[in-house]
């Protein structure tokens, strides 16, 4: 894509001068229609060292309200950051809805000057180019404009600019280890960069690249193309994403009909095997942070199934130091105006941790969809979503274990009533709780395509039948600890 790339024109003195002023005053009114739609932009700039990046951003912020932007450098991910899967820095960053993210250089960069410095080996490039292309796509989906700029210059005109820069003590600290082996590598990297660009142009993410030999010209030219980006952004604003098919391999699942519910264990076998599982649980986990290998835990399940009870008997084995247990309710006000994927990819643990997750994202295609929190495009597409987001934790090296904690009508209905009479338990039962119930059915048929929708062989659901709650609970701690002895094993 660089090397077949053909650079415009740049225009003479005069009119350069008058469209810049055209575009920035073009920036500024968009800004308020971004807000007003509530349009998310994230600008990704990346290209050559010294090719002007970051005053390119500085300049064109200077024509947007700071309360409606965000920049963020992206530098080598810290140690902390490698504990976290490829994509999580950069996830986290993207903006709300009616703002602006602008990221001076970010997961182009970080993948290219692996490639180049040997780090990556073919395969593990391909799996970063997918990831990526499904994080970009995902946003696009979502709403997000994505724009993606590429400053490219010269190598002559590099290593001009690094001189410069290396002659000043207060800009010699602009030019790192990297830029200068860029410049002696030009070719090299250009090859990189030629085919990373390839690999990732997307009809709804496509690069653009930006001539930067002379810097008014390359502002011009980000500017005009970021309007463009916006208005047409702003126009398809109401179209309808298509959906995409299922790629991932499934794990056929029974209905929730077709389970029995029948099962149960007696008080003094449930002690005994608890105690047996809680002791090799609590072993497990201290091998789980030598080797480094993070744990996820999803807990779903119809209300007072037991989901608490449960996670409590798992957490009762674990090192407090090495596992969260997270309590999802409605999104806050900040994390319903992102991706909703958001606020659970902030929720990741670090390597050697464990996550439980009680509710999850699935409740996109469960409440969402029934109370209509969001579009019937929405939810119907999440299926995939969801299953790319659980195929990037895999990737990871991530051990994802999905409960569905299941009982029948009439338990619900009698644990519903106890928690009435009971006044230690009365805070459990919310008028919530009645009306869903009152959409059992509704729920059901929901649940039933989740489940064989998403239980993929990399992040299978596992149902926990919890008439008898010691049993349930004794299933899931047995299923936990089969899954960390294969994967530690």
């Amino acid at each position: 894509m660089l090397k077949k790339w053909v650079p415009e024109v740049c225009p003479e003195e005069k009119k350069l001068k008058e469209r810049l002023e055209a575009a920035e005053h073009r920036l500024s009114v968009l800004q308020m229609k971004i807000k007003e739609h509530k349009l998310p932009v994230l600008v990704l700039v990346e290209g050559f060292g010294a090719a002007g990046k970051g005053s390119a951003i500085g300049a064109v912020i200077k024509n947007i309200d700071p309360r409606f932007f965000n920049v963020a450098t992206m530098s080598a991910p810290s140690e902390e950051e490698k504990r976290r899967p490829f994509l999580y820095r950069y996830f986290v960053q993207i903006p709300e809805a009616g703002k602006f993210t602008f990221l001076n250089s970010g997961w182009a960069d970080e993948i290219c000057r692996a490639r180049q410095q040997g780090e990556l080996t073919d395969e593990e490039y391909l799996e970063k180019v997918d990831s990526v292309k499904r994080f970009e796509r995902q946003l696009t989906d979502n709403g997000y404009l994505v724009m993606k700029f590429f400053f490219h210059i010269s190598q002559k005109e590099q290593k001009k600019r690094i001189e410069g820069l290396l002659e000043k003590k207060d800009t010699a600290w602009r030019v790192s280890a990297h830029d200068k082996w860029q410049n002696k590598h030009y070719g090299e990297c250009l090859d990189t960069f030629d085919q990373y660009m390839t690999d990732t142009g997307m009809p709804a993410a496509p690069w653009y690249v930006i001539d930067a030999q002379k810097r008014k010209w390359a502002l011009l030219q980000a500017l005009e193309l970021l309007c463009k980006g916006i208005e047409v952004a702003l126009q398809n604003e109401s179209i309808a994403v298509p959906l995409l098919q299922n790629v991932f391999p499934l794990k056929q699942m029974p209905k929730l009909c077709e389970v029995p519910l029948d099962k149960t264990m007696g008080e003094k076998e449930y002690r005994e095997e608890l105690h047996i599982l809680q002791d090799k649980l609590g072993r497990l986990h201290n091998r789980l942070y030598r080797k480094q290998v993070p744990v996820i835990i999803v807990y779903e399940g119809w209300d007072a199934a037991g989901k608490g009870g449960n996670i409590k008997r798992v957490a009762g084995a674990l090192d407090p130091r090495g596992y969260e247990v997270l309590p999802i309710a409605s999104p806050e006000p900040h994390e319903k105006a992102r991706h909703y994927l958001w606020r659970f990819w902030k929720r990741l643990p670090k390597t050697g941790h464990i996550a439980i997750f009680d509710r999850s994202w699935y409740g996109r295609v469960m409440v969402e969809r029934l109370e209509g929190f969001c579009s019937d495009n929405d939810w119907q597409r999440a299926y995939n979503e969801m299953n790319e987001f659980e195929k990037e934790l895999a990737e990871w090296g991530a051990v994802i274990i999905k409960f569905w904690v299941h009982i029948d009508k009439d338990t619900q209905l009698a644990r519903f009533e106890e928690r009435q009479r009971t006044p230690e338990k009365q805070w459990k039962i919310t008028e919530e709780d009645w009306r869903n119930r009152e959409k059992w059915d509704a729920y059901e048929t929901a649940v039933n395509e989740m489940i064989q929708k998403t239980s993929t062989v990399y992040a299978p659901w596992h149902i926990l039948e919890s008439v008898d709650k010691k049993y349930a609970r004794i299933k899931a701690l047995r299923i936990i600890v089969k899954e960390l002895e294969r994967v530690l094993e």
